[in-house]
């Protein structure tokens, strides 16, 4: 009975271990190969490096930090993930590379938020019949000490910032000092439920596309293994 069982679990383990090794290394694996190369040597990669500021292709929104871009909307790292954002890699130590407001809007903090802030947009460029939200995450040490500007303390609710205002640095903050992620920037672009408040930006059914809004390829059905990058 128990060898019979050991037997049906070994298909059931391998099984397992072929769709993370997809997910992890198969639709994205060049890309993954790359990030994981420039995030051991960050000189492997200097003509994949974006800067704050940059606009490509007349975008409506302007590049938020210094960095490479690592993964993407609906990358996976594990099976049933589904990447809600960007995530761009400063390749250097937490609280050295600023991070920017990516468009102009209005800036929340709620109490309990360490590492993150969300801006309100009222009219998206890309369709201004709706409102979006602009999320930006990671501004914190693994411990939890914040690099959010001082300017907007916890609690702060609905403060308009310019594109450009200056909102923290990177940060390795993971919610568990024990596993902190890479020093990075996530940025997610989330829906609006109607009613005026953020959907839950962990689910990507609830964010856009950022493709259009930074004018780069940066969905990964259509692009599976690049950098994205512009001058």
């Amino acid at each position: 009975m128990y060898k019979r069982s050991f037997l049906l679990a070994i298909p059931v383990a391998i099984a397992a271990a072929g769709i993370y090794l997809y997910f992890t290394y198969g639709r994205s694996a060049t890309r993954t190969m790359q990030v994981i190369e420039y995030i051991r040597d960050p000189s492997t990669r200097p003509n994949l490096v974006m800067t704050t500021g940059a606009v490509c292709d007349d975008a409506p929104f302007i590049f938020p930090t210094d960095g490479l871009i690592g993964f993407i909307w609906d990358d996976s790292f594990r099976p049933g993930h589904r990447h809600s954002g960007l995530d761009i890699f400063a390749g250097t130590s937490v609280g050295v590379t600023p991070i920017v407001a990516a468009y102009p809007g209005y800036l929340t903090r709620e109490a309990d938020w360490k590492s993150t802030v969300i801006i309100r947009v009222p009219q998206d460029p890309i369709d201004p019949s709706r409102q979006i939200w602009v999320y930006y995450t990671h501004m914190a040490d693994a411990n939890g000490n914040s690099y959010i500007s001082p300017e907007f303390p916890q609690g702060t609710q609905e403060v308009f910032v310019e594109a450009g205002t200056f909102l923290g640095y990177q940060g390795n903050f993971s919610g568990d000092p024990l596993n902190p992620v890479g020093v990075h920037l996530h940025i997610s672009i989330v829906e609006d439920d109607g009613f005026g408040n953020y959907k839950n930006e962990l689910d990507i059914e609830n964010t856009y596309d950022p493709s259009p809004y930074f004018g780069l390829p940066l969905n990964a059905n259509e692009n599976p293994d690049t950098i994205p990058f512009c001058n």
